[in-house]
């Protein structure tokens, strides 16, 4: 059995790293969202860790740290896996504090993310298919090299200095009632649920994990480390099939609560932070929002939802979105077949746009082998005003001859 946490050494531990960070990280702003609060019925802030230096609060862990490592821990050069944020953490937290960095990245990392860790100043290592391949290399060259480690998340110094952003929290929004944060190994949600419950022990901690990577959630309920095999979802920061030791131990002594949401719900709530809240976060930042839009957290009048970071791939984002719309039933996919005759298309495009629908994508295929000669196959992406919009621009189609052969609404994930 563990010996109880003693909140008031932790909390001088999380206030210590607060100040080591100081001349280094950004103190990010927490904002209401008059928006959300009008949809939930309470005040709903957003603590906007996007903003943050690397664009992820990982900074924080990493750089508090490896400021506590001695000279010679330094000097012998430090080593870290990751895909995403944890990398660009260390990389930057590194240049910081004047030591040499080597990241092992799995090799289908996006070269996107290669090249940001690389701009840190770090030596990027490509190394297996995924991230548990890239973390054993990395252990590999902690025992050929005399490395120090940064593990993303299971160090107590990482976890006091994820905890700063508790801190944050504590003064900006000062009648907090929950606070709201993503789970992957629990490096964040440890920290704070520390720095939180020595300042206001009546503050609800409530973590949020995705459906098809949740060992936190199934650890707590079964009082047991608990691993997900093959960890799926789209919220790569949280792909986690494992836990930490410590932050295990934190999690089930200090959250109040631990919960899942769907990729549907992830891939909504993209939309809604940035169509009413303009603002721009990774499927596993916006978990926090995913759960309180789907009715799935009662905490409180007043909330905050922690946006944990803002890095995003482009076209994973317009995949998101794409998906998000649909769960709204405002984007619709339409399959057609034409005559291959001048004038066609156009009379076809223009049919959709006098109902008012916004073409996002035209493909046609005259080439396949089921398309008769003398025809072609049409593929629309439709975004529709409202959701009767879609009937209407199949009455019109049929007025002007079109026969539509399949229809659907695009869902990227159940």
């Amino acid at each position: 059995m563990t010996e109880p946490i003693n909140l008031e050494a932790e909390i001088a531990s999380v206030r210590d790293a607060a100040e080591r960070l100081k001349p280094y990280i950004r103190e990010t702003p927490t904002v209401y969202s008059y928006t959300f609060s009008e949809i939930l019925g309470s005040d709903v802030h957003l603590k906007l860790e996007n903003l943050q230096r690397t664009g992820s609060f990982k900074v924080r862990g990493a750089l508090n740290k490896i400021l506590m490592l001695s000279d010679e821990e330094r000097g012998r050069g430090l080593v870290a896996a990751s895909a995403g944020n944890h990398a660009q953490g260390v990389a930057l937290a590194a240049q910081l504090a004047g030591c040499g960095a080597k990241i092992v990245m799995p090799e289908s990392t996006a070269i996107t993310k290669v090249e940001r860790t690389r701009g840190y100043g770090a030596e990027v290592v490509l190394y297996g298919a995924n991230y548990d391949e890239a973390a054993a290399h990395a252990v590999e060259l902690c025992e050929i090299e005399g490395r120090t480690a940064i593990h993303p998340f299971d160090d107590w110094a990482i976890i006091h200095g994820q905890g700063t952003v508790g801190l944050e929290i504590a003064r900006q929004v000062p009648d907090v009632e929950a606070v709201i944060l993503p789970i992957g190994g629990g490096g964040l949600i440890a920290g704070v649920a520390l720095a939180m419950k020595a300042l206001r022990p009546e503050v609800k901690i409530i973590g949020v994990q995705a459906e098809g990577a949740s060992p936190m959630v199934q650890s707590i309920k079964e009082g047991e480390e608990r691993i997900v095999e093959n960890p799926k979802t789209l919220a790569e920061g949280i792909r986690v099939g494992k836990v930490g030791k410590r932050t295990f131990e934190v999690v089930r002594a200090l959250v109040d609560r631990t919960l899942t949401v769907t990729e549907s719900e992830i891939a909504s709530a993209v939309v809604e932070l940035l169509e009413k809240n303009k603002v721009v976060a990774e499927a596993a930042a916006v978990t926090p929002v995913a759960a309180m839009l789907a009715g799935k957290v009662r905490g409180g009048s007043t909330l905050v939802g922690v946006i944990s970071g803002g890095n995003i791939d482009l076209s994973m984002l317009g995949r998101l979105i794409e998906s998000g719309l649909s769960l709204r039933g405002t984007l619709y996919r339409l399959k057609l077949r034409v005559a291959d005759e001048p004038g066609t298309l156009r009379r076809l495009l223009e049919a959709v746009e006098s109902e008012r629908g916004n073409i996002l994508d035209v493909r046609h295929d005259r080439e396949g082998w089921k398309v008769p000669v003398g025809s072609v196959d049409v593929d629309l992406v439709v975004e529709l005003r409202n959701a009767d919009a879609g009937p209407r621009i199949d009455a019109r189609l049929r007025e002007e001859g079109f026969e539509v052969m399949e229809r659907q609404r695009r869902r990227l994930m159940n």
